[in-house]
């Protein structure tokens, strides 16, 4: 199975002065905890980082050798660009891929495993998990106009698996209609393709504030090296 890693993220909401990806928790990078768990995984044997040119050396001198080939590749000024950046520099023989943040540095290796297995059969997935508060639809005026029910509503995750012709084809068709999408399934859905859901369940976080590193902190401090 193809791995992509989208590492291009800044560090604007985090506070920070570089790429959070690079920032530290239980003694690694959150890009390091990212990367172990892919490692680790039984399915992937490829992996690409996808990132800013301006973080390369930064990210390069974290890789360890692995038997697992890692490649960099340059990514764009949007997560949806440098997705297609990745996808378009993936092994000619590549049947799957599966999208990934760097900065869902919680997950598993058997969640990349059980979404590669989905994956492999044909179909589309995403990690997910499912909304456990009540959900407000408000309006312009800041007023509560609706409550959709909760059990039809899930917290999108990655990793995120596709048939790789297909999410091409998908990213094809958004450069020419104009579409910015903040997932891969959104693409899917614009198209009517059926995308299913795996539930991740609630830890699989991202990292994206500095609240998420506290509770990343705490978590993979509990975690053997």
């Amino acid at each position: 199975m193809h791995l992509l890693i989208a590492a291009a993220g800044s560090g604007s909401r985090m506070g920070a002065d570089r790429n959070k990806l690079l920032l530290k928790i239980a003694g690694k990078t959150v890009l390091e905890w990212t990367l172990k768990a892919a490692l680790a995984s039984k399915s992937i044997h490829w992996i690409g980082i996808v990132g800013q040119p301006k973080d390369k050396s930064s990210i390069c001198s974290i890789l360890d050798n692995s038997v697992k080939l890692i490649e960099w590749i340059n990514g764009g000024s949007t997560r949806q660009q440098s997705v297609q950046l990745g996808l378009s520099a993936l092994p000619y023989d590549a049947k799957y891929v599966l999208i990934h943040d760097g900065a869902r540095c919680l997950v598993s290796p058997f969640v990349f495993d059980e979404i590669a297995k989905i994956v492999s059969n044909g179909d589309a997935v995403i990690a997910a998990t499912q909304v456990t508060d009540t959900i407000k639809k408000v309006n312009k005026k800041g007023e509560i106009i609706g409550s959709p029910p909760r059990s039809d509503l899930w917290c999108a995750q990655t990793p995120q698996g596709f048939p790789v012709e297909k999410l091409k084809h998908a990213h094809m068709e958004a450069l020419s209609r104009g579409w910015n999408v903040t997932d891969d399934a959104s693409l899917f859905e614009h198209l009517g393709f059926p995308v299913k859901i795996y539930d991740a369940g609630p830890s699989n976080i991202k990292v994206t504030t500095p609240f998420d590193l506290v509770v990343a902190e705490s978590l993979l401090a509990t975690k053997k090296d």
